[in-house]
């Protein structure tokens, strides 16, 4: 199943206002209304679920799924991790975004299926603007988001290592408004 084609369809939808959001707690209900609306019916749709349901046990950098789509018959599995910022906190969101990409990474390993990271911003400042060294160069410069990420302010003591190379390419729906898929 190529459940990124969907997510793109539902964007599109955003984009001429069919399904409005305003929050990140709307995007994740109408992404997961539309699934269940648009998936075969074996396919289960279930919100904040915890890791341990799919048998895993360790520790990972999150423990719950936004999005858990599985068919018990067959065993597939997806996952969708889902950011919708809204106060700015432009290095710390960006911080969360890659987060959200290793932790897909690590549910990935653990059997899923296919896994996505999604984020929605309605601020240019995430995919543009003037500073773009660190963590800015995966977001705004198109740079291969791989390696030892680092937390950008504060202490800077959380950091985790991202195993795939990814490039984050953002897709205009409006003005400043935008969005990308990691398929992982």
């Amino acid at each position: 199943m190529r459940l990124d084609k969907h997510i793109k369809d539902f964007f599109h939808l955003v984009k001429i206002q069919q399904i409005e959001i305003y929050n990140e707690f709307s995007l994740q209900h109408e992404l997961g209304v539309y699934l269940r609306n648009h998936l075969d019916s074996t396919f289960k749709i279930q919100f904040e679920r915890n890791i341990r349901f799919f048998g895993i046990q360790e520790k990972l950098i999150k423990k719950e799924l936004d999005i858990a789509i599985y068919n018990p018959q067959t065993n597939e599995k997806y996952a969708v991790e889902l950011k919708f910022p809204k106060n700015g906190q432009y290095p710390e969101s960006m911080f969360s975004f890659a987060k959200d990409i290793k932790f897909m990474e690590q549910i990935k390993e653990h059997g899923f299926t296919n896994t996505y990271a999604v984020t929605y911003v309605e601020d240019k400042l995430f995919y543009k603007g003037s500073n773009t060294n660190g963590i800015y160069a995966y977001f705004r410069l198109n740079h291969l988001l791989h390696g030892e990420i680092t937390k950008p302010t504060g202490k800077k003591d959380e950091h985790f290592y991202i195993n795939g190379s990814y490039q984050i390419n953002w897709t205009s729906l409006d003005k400043d408004v935008c969005y990308y898929i990691v398929s992982i």
